[in-house]
């Protein structure tokens, strides 16, 4: 899926819910070593994507958190995401994959996870444990050899 931008060119739509400003995404294109015949030496498609976390409209302070662990070394110091792409030969299939990875990424960050409840296993699933623990060692005697030397 690729964002959609509306005709009044306020927002690129990133995600459900989530947008960002079109001076917020900054590619870049450069010299593929991908698939591309002699074509890699000449045609610049990988395409490289800069955005300001700060910058990404719709995204709670917890989600933003997220997002930054979910980018992992793909932050830059400076609160960038950095994401490239050179799988396809054209450019414009690098920027739509880029694009694609973004997505995913902030589609991962605005899933808020469900908390954990604490829970102790049941009385009676401790007993059947234990029973067949028991079983189990009752077996394993069994198979042992009788030493009537």
């Amino acid at each position: 899926m690729t964002p959609l931008i509306p005709e009044d060119m306020s927002s690129v739509v990133l995600a459900p819910g989530v947008s960002a400003p079109p001076t917020a995404l900054r590619f870049q294109f450069s010299r593929s070593s991908g698939p591309g015949g002699q074509n890699v030496n000449k045609l610049n498609t990988k395409a490289e994507l800069w955005v300001m976390v700060a910058d990404i409209i719709g995204l709670t302070d917890r989600a933003r958190y997220r997002l930054a662990s979910l980018a992992g070394k793909r932050l830059t110091q400076a609160g960038e995401i950095h994401l490239s792409a050179e799988t396809s030969r054209t450019q414009e299939g690098n920027r739509s994959d880029v694009l694609e990875r973004l997505r995913e990424l902030l589609v991962a960050a605005t899933h808020e996870p469900k908390p954990r409840r604490k829970t102790k296993p049941s009385r009676a699933s401790k007993q059947r444990r234990l029973t067949a623990k028991k079983h189990r060692a009752e077996i394993k005697v069994g198979r042992r050899a009788r030493g009537d030397d």
